[in-house]
């Protein structure tokens, strides 16, 4: 979600490149603009929804955001074996948890024998 800053900055500074699937709108600026290096280009970014971060971003539009390409990959360009993008569930509901993890119950499968514990010579 995009802050009163961030919104009057696109609509003064912004031109509207695109949309993604999900409905997040990516911008370019009207103007380049020097950055380190004195390289002049035109600065990119997107308006995700309230609570996504960085990772929502869908691989179409992952090489446009960072300057790798000129235009974003078309969703057509996608090859059958890709999956969906899945933004990153650490710290959610979602989140992977192994076998044996305190969120799944805390049991852990029993010892193999092959393990040996370290101890000090004495």
């Amino acid at each position: 979600m995009a802050t009163l800053g961030t919104l009057l900055h696109t609509r003064l500074n912004g031109r509207l490149v695109g949309k993604d699937q999900d409905g997040r709108s990516y911008y370019e600026s009207r103007r380049p603009t020097r950055k380190g290096g004195g390289v002049q280009r035109y600065e990119r970014w997107v308006l995700y929804h309230k609570g996504e971060d960085g990772s929502a971003l869908p691989p179409e539009w992952w090489n446009w955001i960072h300057h790798v390409e000129d235009q974003p990959i078309p969703m057509e360009a996608r090859k059958p074996w890709q999956l969906p993008n899945q933004p990153n569930l650490t710290g959610t509901p979602g989140a992977y948890r192994p076998s044996g993890s305190a969120y799944r119950g805390g049991k852990r499968p029993p010892a193999t024998g092959d393990y040996e514990s370290w101890s000090p010579d004495e």
